[in-house]
């Protein structure tokens, strides 16, 4: 009888999984642990997909399952793989989510003295390169008005190591007033396709109040004493250096406009070689109402042009190109109605909503979207991939998706955190078959992880 009740004791050992991103070298949890009260289970915890090896640690501390994966003993970041649980010799009934994915912590709090990080672009350069770029909040997570640069990462190994941080935007005490009063971030990165050089767009916030919200204060004008900047920094070295800050605000802000500024995110070169970058502004007192768009160049980011706003309070928006000289913009919309997806063909002087508009779910945040045509992927079908957080009402369930007609309907996605983050994200082709993404994770300020295409079914 006393062996039969320990048998029954063993069995009601339960692992209920979630998923999160399994950060190498630190303690993830991974999975929540019911056991019976009385119960004292041996665990025997190993991997199914990396190698044995790659598992450092594994145990149970309050109701959580912990596990630490090796940064230089796992096999390929993209393999997903499983984790297997035996209690008492007997293996337990596994519950949720089984495959977890590896992950890479590029930034997190503390890393050089700062205390968050945020706001991530990520592109691929011509060379390969993957360089991402984020916000430096050294001694605030808050937007600005603050002590906030622009940083750079790069990866040369498809994402696996990520070199050390590039300060490639960065104030100082410009006017006599100090980095607090100086912040500049929210970046937006593209790659001109043409030339091969990376441009680099932030806002730079003058003066103010440290702490309050330039979002909220900024004036009219042109002048940096009235009214935030958009400024520009390039790199024709594959992201290793930066030039001096150039200030666009003249060429593309209307005086009576409060903030004006990029993406934030990744911008694109069209197939004529257009480069064309999100853009918003925010309309004048009383209402001070945002509306998304986009600026572009002919002449390879020496001037710029804006046109007209795609729809009015959207911010936050991401663009490609879904046929030669059609653009689509996929925007962040205050009104909680989902996102708010528009069309032009004249480049930005006419818009008309798209079949998806306010199909795609969100909590209000900011979101990715890139379009793979078929020759530069392994499915050999035009494809958009699409990421953000699919809960309706909070930032968590960062997932990626893919549409096969043209975003019409997205019919495959991938859930990689279903845990709260700060919720932003930004894609990138790694190569033909795998897709990287660059988002505020549970786990990492900014964590990266590089998904095939075919896992997103």
């Amino acid at each position: 009888m006393l062996a039969l009740l320990a048998l029954l004791t063993a069995a009601l050992i339960q692992v209920q999984h979630y998923q999160v991103p399994v950060v190498t070298g630190q303690d993830v949890a991974v999975a929540k642990v019911i056991v019976p009260e009385g119960a004292r289970p041996e665990w025997k915890i190993s991997l199914k997909g990396q190698p044995c090896k790659a598992l450092e640690e594994a145990y149970v501390k309050d109701g959580q399952l912990y596990v630490r994966i090796s940064s230089s003993r796992t096999s390929k970041l993209d393999k997903p793989f499983r984790i297997k649980v035996k209690a008492k010799g007997f293996r337990v009934e596994e519950s949720g989510v089984l495959e977890h994915r590896l992950a890479r912590r590029v930034r997190s709090a503390g890393d050089d003295g700062v205390t968050a990080y945020r706001i991530p672009g990520l592109v691929t350069s011509q060379k390969g390169t993957l360089i991402a770029t984020y916000d430096i909040r050294h001694n605030h997570s808050r937007d600005l008005q603050d002590d906030v640069d622009v940083g750079i990462s790069r990866s040369t190994d498809g994402g696996r190591t990520w070199g050390p941080m590039i300060v490639a935007m960065d104030l100082g005490e410009w006017g006599g007033l100090p980095q607090n009063l100086n912040g500049i971030g929210d970046p937006c990165i593209l790659v001109d396709e043409v030339s091969g050089d990376i441009l680099l767009f932030a806002a730079w916030a003058h003066g103010g109040t440290a702490g309050k919200a330039a979002w909220f204060t900024a004036g009219s004008g042109f002048e940096p004493a009235t009214t935030p900047q958009l400024m520009m920094s390039r790199s024709t070295d594959d992201g290793l250096t930066w030039s001096p800050l150039e200030n666009l605000t003249r060429q593309v802000k209307q005086e009576a406009w409060n903030f004006t500024f990029q993406g934030p995110g990744r911008a694109i070169t069209m197939a004529d070689g257009t480069l064309v970058v999100p853009f918003q502004h925010q309309e004048p007192e009383p209402e001070r109402t945002p509306a998304a768009g986009i600026m572009h160049s002919h002449d390879r980011g020496k001037t710029w042009t804006v046109h007209n706003p795609a729809k009015m309070n959207t911010t936050e928006s991401q663009v490609v190109e879904v046929e030669p000289g059609v653009l689509m913009l996929n925007m962040r919309d205050n009104r909680r109605t989902g996102r708010a997806v528009y069309i032009t063909r004249d480049m930005g002087r006419t818009w008309t909503p798209h079949a998806s508009d306010g199909q795609l779910v969100e909590p209000v945040c900011m979101a990715s979207l890139i379009r793979v045509p078929a020759a530069e992927n392994s499915l050999g079908k035009d494809i958009l991939l699409f990421s953000n957080p699919s809960d309706p009402n909070h930032r968590r369930n960062m997932t990626i998706r893919m549409s096969l007609d043209g975003g019409v309907t997205w019919s495959r996605e991938l859930l990689l955190d279903q845990q709260d983050g700060w919720g932003y994200s930004c894609l990138t082709m790694i190569d033909k078959s795998t897709v990287g993404i660059l988002y505020e994770s549970s786990q990492a300020h900014m964590t990266f992880q590089a998904v095939k295409l075919k896992d997103i079914r």
